[in-house]
């Protein structure tokens, strides 16, 4: 009897995990099949989309877009909402699509995948290193190379379709047809300028649903909208430089720079537009952006006078085909504007011999964010304007309720900031050796943040090499971090083979790396994973005196929950479904809005004025976002207060033991290789050739986090390698992670 009512529980357990199994395969097939659908949905309109805006120079395309517009001005909406549906709508269709796909992909697992050759990504493939652009990897040369087709493909069809509009006018004299060509031309520069426009502003919406669906983190899509802005603003001077020439070759153009038409395109406001833009322009220059970068900071700002003035420059209907990204960086900026609002505690701030300011700042227990994460901070006592980003060096498994950056002292800034917490009364006397710890400082911050890929790439190679700069170390600090969790935890994590190089300047640096205690926090973790470190000590040709001994800071790992400090969760790359909410509700905000302004106000009144339509629209949109998305950024955030109290009450024992006193272990040479070189650089060519020959033909995944000439020598070497590679060696694929405004 005993041993059969032994066995039925196990009889049955078997029966329920079959049934289970089967449940998971069935429930992990319907979401991969709904995943490929969304995916193939996405594509079809983003190519339709792509391609109509590629072939509207075209006489075919046009007359079609044309037929479209004629039929549909009829509605409610008119011209402006055909015009609105053929450019805008694609975008914010993908949007919502993406939503959907988003909060499936969140409920997948990594899944650990080996492959038995390597394969070559375009998104990871550097080919262009030293030109104009920085790194330039496949997949951007292609989009760039796409770009470049596009303007010459445009420039030439509409001149041709200007001149060939000549003979139709009626003009004999030769003087006033080549003027009449100047206005012509300037014309089609401004619309290829607005086509470029519609993609200007979607890389900075930080927390876009788009860069999430892409996958491309904030860092990494800045650089497009640089790209994208010196163009669009090239055209837009152009656009502005031609009509200058015709007036004032005609002896009009103070007339007509001041012009503002109710009916047709207003000038000044144009001119406006155009003014800020150049400021905006002039001052993005990397000269003038190194030498004064707050200047440069704040001219961006003149953002909201560009886009203001251009509605009222060209009217609410052709403003229209641009409107989807400065609708969605609207989005983004008003939730990015109450989670900066609310101030967050910094637990403790601890300052390194190294020059390197650790500070740790307090978040709520459900906050979402990868290894491999931003955040912005701002500190009033500081200064009410600044905001700086810093790479997130503590894992998100790190803890529940604590999120660490290291912070080199290298500006005013900074220097103010290692000033104030050097100021604390009786910390002078403390051993710098073990850093300024001060759990009870009195220092407030505003957060941004965290931003960063979608997915923990970092976690998809089997085989990574981490190549950081001096403060570079900081985010793979995280990523090790992250790793040792997820083995310790027996959570899905690919890499097993790790190398670390890490070039520093000055011995003193050495603790940033060595503050994280892998014996304690993963014990016999080199049974699975195989970890390298070199060190290169660039300017110092011997060790210390004190050789052997590296110098240690106490690395806090416990902390309190927070009770009313904690860091907003109110993130577009937080919860999905949240953000999904907001930007929904806050479209259809819009619309119904701007619906009800045409049935109550613009059709009664029979307005007309184009410049002051083009307001209404903004406002509309503006409006939108504030009442509808507001609504939904209110109960987001009551919806996480009341979840992260009950959090917080169950959790305030625990949280409040704070250990400040543990030392960090000094980890034994059979757990992994440690060197240290001094007097020396690494030679990349040699590194990498050597884990080519070790690891064979798989993929490897290269990082580097450092200085420009460093991120430059890294991909040069992925590209010399992969171009030159054998059947039988590795593809090294170049991820950079370094933020530069």
């Amino acid at each position: 009897m005993g041993t059969e009512s032994s066995q039925e529980p196990l009889l049955l357990s078997t029966k329920d995990d079959q049934t289970s199994f089967l449940y998971i395969n069935q429930t992990s097939f319907l979401l991969k099949s709904a995943k490929w659908v969304l995916k193939f949905a996405m594509w079809v309109i983003f190519i339709s989309w792509a391609s109509f805006m590629f072939l509207s120079p075209s006489d075919s395309v046009h007359q079609v877009y044309s037929k479209v517009v004629d039929a549909t001005s009829g509605t409610l909406f008119g011209i402006t909402g055909s015009i609105f549906l053929i450019y805008s709508g694609p975008v914010i269709l993908i949007g919502f699509l993406a939503i959907i796909y988003l909060w499936i992909s969140g409920k997948e697992e990594i899944q650990e995948k080996k492959k038995n050759s390597a394969s070559f990504r375009l998104w990871t493939f550097p080919i262009i290193i030293d030109g104009p652009f920085g790194v330039v990897t496949a997949a951007e040369l292609i989009g760039i190379m796409l770009f470049a087709v596009y303007i010459i493909w445009a420039v030439t069809v509409y001149t041709i379709k200007n001149i060939s509009l000549l003979p139709l006018m009626d003009i004999t004299d030769t003087g006033k047809r080549n003027l009449l060509l100047l206005e012509l031309t300037g014309l089609r520069f401004g619309l290829i300028g607005l086509i470029c426009m519609a993609f200007l502003f979607l890389p900075v919406a930080r927390g876009s649903v788009l860069l999430r669906l892409i996958d491309i983190p904030f860092e990494h899509a800045t650089r497009y909208h640089v790209w994208l802005g010196h163009l669009t603003m090239l055209l837009f001077t152009l656009h502005g430089l031609f009509y200058v020439i015709a007036w004032a070759i005609q002896g009009r153009l103070i007339e007509e720079l001041t012009d503002w038409k109710k009916i047709g395109i207003a000038n000044l406001p144009g001119v406006i537009s155009l003014v800020a833009g150049l400021f905006m322009w002039v001052t993005s220059l990397p000269p003038v952006r190194r030498l004064n970068f707050e200047l440069f900071f704040y001219t961006q700002q003149l953002y909201v006078i560009f886009v203001v003035f251009l509605a009222m420059h060209v009217g609410d209907f052709v403003f229209s085909i641009a409107a989807a990204g400065i609708f969605l960086f609207m989005l983004d900026r008003f939730l990015r504007f109450f989670q900066s609002r609310k101030t967050v505690d910094i637990i403790s701030a601890k300052c390194l011999p190294s020059g390197t300011v650790e500070l740790v700042i307090s978040k709520p227990e459900g906050l979402q964010y990868n290894a491999l994460g931003w955040v912005f901070i701002q500190i009033r006592q500081l200064s009410w304007l600044q905001w700086h980003p810093f790479s997130v060096s503590s894992s998100p498994l790190d803890g529940k309720h604590h999120l660490a950056v290291l912070i080199k002292v290298l500006g005013d800034w900074t220097e103010k900031l290692r000033g104030h917490i050097t100021s604390v009364p009786g910390e002078k006397e403390k051993d710098e050796s073990q850093g300024l710890l001060q759990p009870n400082l009195s220092l407030k911050a505003s957060i941004e943040g965290p931003y960063g890929h979608e997915s923990p790439y970092h976690l998809t190679y089997e085989n990574l090499i981490l190549v950081a700069g001096g403060i570079g170390i900081s985010p793979f600090v995280a990523i090790l971090s992250d790793i040792l969790h997820r083995i310790r935890d027996s959570k899905p994590c690919m890499p097993r083979n790790i190398l670390i190089v890490w070039a520093i300047k000055n011995s003193d640096e050495l603790p940033l790396l060595h503050s994280l205690d892998m014996n304690s926090l993963c014990p016999y973790f080199y049974n699975i994973l195989n970890l390298e470190i070199q060190t290169y000590v660039t300017r110092e040709s011997e060790p210390p005196l004190e050789e052997g001994n590296i110098p240690k800071y106490v690395s806090t790992s416990v902390y309190p929950a927070p009770t009313c400090g904690g860091m907003s969760s109110l993130v577009g790359t937080g919860n999905i479904l949240w953000a999904g909410s907001y930007m929904v509700l806050s479209t259809i905000g819009f619309v119904v809005l701007y619906a009800l302004l045409i049935i109550f106000y613009i059709n009664p009144y029979n307005i007309t004025t184009w410049w002051y339509k083009g307001i209404l629209f903004m406002v509309c949109m503006a409006a939108g976002i504030i009442l509808f998305g507001g609504f939904v950024i209110g109960l987001w955030h009551l919806w996480d207060a009341k979840n992260g109290k009950n959090i917080d009450d169950e959790n305030r024992v625990n949280g409040l033991n704070h250990d400040d006193s543990n030392p960090i272990k000094n980890p034994s040479q059979d757990d992994f290789v440690n060197n240290i070189k001094y007097g020396q650089r690494p030679n990349f060519k040699e590194i990498f050739g050597s884990m080519a020959e070790r690891w064979g033909n798989v993929d490897i995944g290269v990082m580097v986090c450092g200085p420009t000439a460093l991120q430059t020598s890294i991909a040069k070497e992925c590209r010399s390698k992969n171009f030159g590679r054998m059947s039988n060696e590795p593809i090294f694929h170049f991820n950079s992670h370094s933020f530069d405004l």
